[in-house]
């Protein structure tokens, strides 16, 4: 614990240089600097890789390494991403109705449009059509589909992605129903925040109740990471005049209120949202989720830009502060489903650094 407190207080003296003077911060958004991080943070990355390429912490790596390959026009990055879809013959992972394995699937359909290739996709197409003509078969009291809430960033940008790029909007009503069933499941109307599965739920008959030191509820600030960026990248893909598209707005702009009342002084989130003060550290994959989903919102449009640029801008610079002299994303929270805070610089993860190609994507659209 003494490491990981000296570690963090190393980190704030970083932020608090950064962010003293307006020569250091104004470095941090210019475009040949944010590309030159992005690349340094993927090239380590790259040479140091972790799990099976289809697995879910992976689906989100490389959703970051396309958003990078179109920020820096990268053959070797392109190449990269070639050779990981080669590895997995361009198909989702084994389990047909878990969301985690089919969130690599975006990176194929992203590929498609790129280069043409039916063989990005098919596979996908065929597992798809398994999955709507199999029933889900509930286990316990996991009644629904998808009952814990990272889910909403793995399958569901796939499902939309997919049904807009073969023109076939069932894939989007198939999404919208089950987005609505893990929302209306998790959803918290006081808060506006997801619970990161039905154990964290209060109030529930049956469910023992579960709260933070300070006797608050908890909220996984990954997980509300992943919903954020669940969001951003249906958003993207759903026509403005789509009938439930004012469904996914309403909830992105609820999220996005309540979780830039929610960032701490060195621009980051904390792995708990609502007990911040007993996890130290800023949590790297969060906070780069959060980045990226409000740059996102403030670039197109949809969050006011004089209400949201500051948190973005405080953010960035606070997540520059996590990238360790090796190249590293560090700072970021180990797997698992719930807040920790035995984590320190020298802890990453492939997601972490998706999340912070992702976000730094998006930065480098702000406009002042």
């Amino acid at each position: 614990m003494r490491k990981i407190n000296l570690t963090f207080l190393i980190l704030l003296l970083i932020t608090a240089t950064v962010s003293a003077g307006d020569k250091n911060t104004d470095k941090l958004f210019k475009d040949k600097y944010i590309k030159k991080t992005m690349k340094r943070a993927l090239d380590w990355q790259l040479e140091h890789p972790k799990h099976q390429l289809y697995d879910w912490t992976n689906g989100a790596f490389y959703a970051g390494v396309f958003a990078a390959y179109e920020t820096l026009d990268s053959k070797k990055v392109w190449d990269a991403m070639y050779e990981m879809g080669e590895a997995n013959n361009w198909k989702p992972g084994p389990r047909l109705h878990h969301a985690d394995d089919h969130a690599i699937c975006q990176t194929y359909i992203d590929m498609y449009r790129v280069s043409g290739d039916k063989k990005m996709i098919e596979p996908f197409e065929e597992t798809m059509k398994k999955f709507v003509a199999t029933p889900y078969e509930a286990e316990g009291i996991h009644e629904k589909t998808w009952w814990w809430c990272d889910a909403l960033f793995m399958a569901p940008p796939a499902f939309v992605k997919l049904g807009i790029t073969l023109n076939d909007d069932n894939y989007l009503k198939l999404s919208d129903k089950l987005w609505k069933e893990t929302y209306d499941l998790l959803w918290d109307k006081e808060h506006h925040l997801y619970a990161r599965d039905m154990s964290y739920l209060w109030n529930t008959p049956g469910i023992k109740e579960r709260k933070e030191a300070n006797g608050k509820k908890i909220f996984w600030s990954r997980g509300n990471g992943w919903v954020m960026g669940g969001l951003v990248r249906v958003l993207q893909e759903l026509p403005t005049d789509y009938a439930n598209r004012d469904f996914y707005i309403r909830n992105f702009k609820e999220m996005a209120a309540a979780i830039v009342s929610l960032q701490q002084e060195d621009g980051l989130w904390r792995s708990s949202l609502l007990d911040p003060e007993l996890y130290p550290g800023g949590e790297a994959s969060g906070s780069g989720f959060y980045t990226y989903a409000l740059a996102w919102g403030i670039n197109n449009g949809i969050l006011d830009k004089d209400t949201y640029l500051p948190a973005v801008k405080k953010a960035w610079i606070g997540l520059n502060g996590l990238i360790q002299s090796d190249g590293h994303v560090g700072w970021c929270q180990p797997i698992g489903q719930d807040p920790k805070k035995n984590f320190g610089p020298e802890s990453w993860e492939v997601y972490g650094t998706g999340a912070f190609l992702l976000a730094g994507s998006e930065v480098i659209k702000l406009q002042d």
